[in-house]
């Protein structure tokens, strides 16, 4: 019993990421000193194949006269290609091996670097349809069969009429020659290949867009290797999530939109209707709200190290999982407070200042070492611990309060209260959380239990510290200096 369906399938920028002759030609013409001429004749001559100024077989002939390539270079671009599989195919090996009888690969490119490739993925060598290198002795290409159908125009139509294949023909590719199969009468269908290149004069004539396998197979009720394609899972990425996360996610196959800024409650319950994976920073609030417009939404990815902005009851009763990145930037924080510590405690900062206005103040009255001097903190989680490190590095002695039990690092000493380690310490660091408990953690009576002269550093959340009681002791002298890189609410 013949099969009732067949699947046609293009090599160049569909089962693989690239085009074979453009990699060719960085191989073929690295040691032509005029390569980069070549490089952009091949492209004119291609150009001129596809809008018909040229046939395209005298568009084949011209660029391998200009590639000039051989046995050694066609092995360096197999090579090449095998890391240069398209993903999705990658991944769907088992369909292409299970369905080996019925699947084929038209190409006007060459048998000498398709066959390698795909044979390995279960294609049957009699079911490859390509062009034929002609070599001389010293393995030299110096041409090619002319009469395979596949070396002149609409040779893909011709070489399906040939097959007249008895059943269903589904063809999956990226160009416009995939499409005239179709236009001929000769497929079903014709699924746009969008996985590596996207070409408009081809969307407009495709049947369905297709920015993977997965999602031809999925469409088709096909065993696939994952349940449900990628390019049809919404992410949205918002507070200009960094550029290599947006790149990951776009080379899974995820369908990824991304905004610079934070949205409105507003503006996210229109926009978050449709979408499955949320990526924001510290700035959006993801309110019971939000979520009750969320019919999709299956994870919420804080890129940050708090998760105080998310409503976690209201998630967690919908069933969206939450993560964050504890350890994101918890360098980065302590080498920032290293920096604020020395520059207001040598008073560098004022320094500075008169230094712009003209005055030359070589004193160095109120500046002082770090070495010797204490350092408190308020809070030992990842950043409090490698501050504490750093800094005793520097030769402070370090303190710490936390109210959770912490394993103390190098010399550092927990402390009892809150007042025995504001009391005790020349330098005070907040590190603590956003949790609602934690506001105005630190206010007047907190202040009163300092040091005259100490530095005060807010590295936390801004909501912690009562700002009125700060700017009071700022102003009457009992704080030297002041370092703060939060606000109490957050600027959209």
């Amino acid at each position: 019993m013949k099969p009732s369906k067949y699947f046609v399938i293009d090599f160049d920028s569909t089962f693989t990421k690239v085009e074979a002759f453009d990699v060719l030609a960085d191989i073929s013409l690295k040691d032509f000193p005029d390569q980069e001429k070549r490089k952009q004749q091949i492209i004119d001559i291609t150009n001129q194949g596809m809008d018909g100024s040229i046939s395209f077989r005298e568009s084949l002939e011209k660029r391998i006269a200009l590639l000039q390539p051989n046995r050694r270079h066609l092995e360096q671009l197999v090579t090449v290609l095998r890391g240069m599989v398209s993903e999705s195919f990658k991944r769907n090996k088992e369909f292409l091996q299970e369905y080996a009888e019925q699947v084929y690969i038209i190409s006007n490119g060459f048998h000498a670097f398709i066959d390698p490739i795909v044979t390995e993925f279960g294609i049957k060598p009699e079911n490859i349809y390509a062009n034929r290198f002609h070599f001389d002795d010293n393995g030299n290409v110096i041409g090619f069969d002319k009469e395979n159908p596949l070396s002149a125009n609409n040779g893909k139509v011709e070489q399906l009429k040939r097959l007249n294949l008895p059943g269903d023909v589904y063809v999956i590719g990226d160009g416009y020659t995939d499409y005239e199969i179709k236009f001929a009468g000769l497929a079903n269908k014709f699924y746009a290949f969008t996985e590596n290149v996207e070409r408009e004069r081809v969307l407009s004539k495709a049947d369905h867009i297709t920015p993977s396998l997965d999602e031809f197979l999925y469409l088709n009720k096909l065993n696939t290797a994952i349940s449900y394609p990628k390019n049809r899972i919404s992410v949205l990425l918002l507070e200009n999530v960094h550029p290599v996360a947006v790149a990951l996610m776009r080379a899974e196959g995820f369908n990824v939109e991304t905004y610079s800024a934070a949205m409105t409650e507003d503006e996210l319950c229109e926009r978050i209707k449709n979408v499955s994976v949320l990526g924001i920073r510290s700035k959006t609030q993801v309110t019971a709200k939000v979520l009750e417009h969320a019919n999709r939404l299956m994870a919420i990815g804080a890129f940050c190290i708090g998760t105080n902005q998310i409503d976690l009851k209201a998630a967690t009763e919908k069933g969206v999982a939450v993560f964050n990145a504890p350890f994101s930037n918890t360098r980065s924080v302590v080498e920032l407070a290293i920096a604020e510590m020395i520059i207001l405690i040598r008073g560098i900062a004022d320094k500075s200042a008169k230094m712009h206005k003209g005055i030359w103040d070589k004193s160095a009255k109120g500046s002082f070492e770090v070495r010797g001097k204490k350092l408190g903190l308020v809070g030992y989680g990842n950043i409090g611990a490698q501050l504490s490190v750093l800094a005793e590095s520097l030769g402070m002695k370090v303190l710490y309060y936390d109210r959770e039990e912490k394993l103390a690092l190098g010399n550092a000493v927990k402390v009892k209260t809150l007042k025995e380690v504001l009391e005790q310490a020349d330098v005070v660091s907040l590190h603590v959380d956003g949790r609602d408990s934690n506001t105005n953690l630190i206010g007047e009576r907190e202040f009163g239990w300092m040091k005259p002269g100490v530095i005060f550093m807010n590295l936390s959340r801004g909501h912690v510290v009562d700002i009125q009681a700060l700017k009071q002791n700022i102003e009457n002298g009992k704080i030297a200096g002041c370092s703060i890189d939060v606000f109490p609410y957050e600027p959209v």
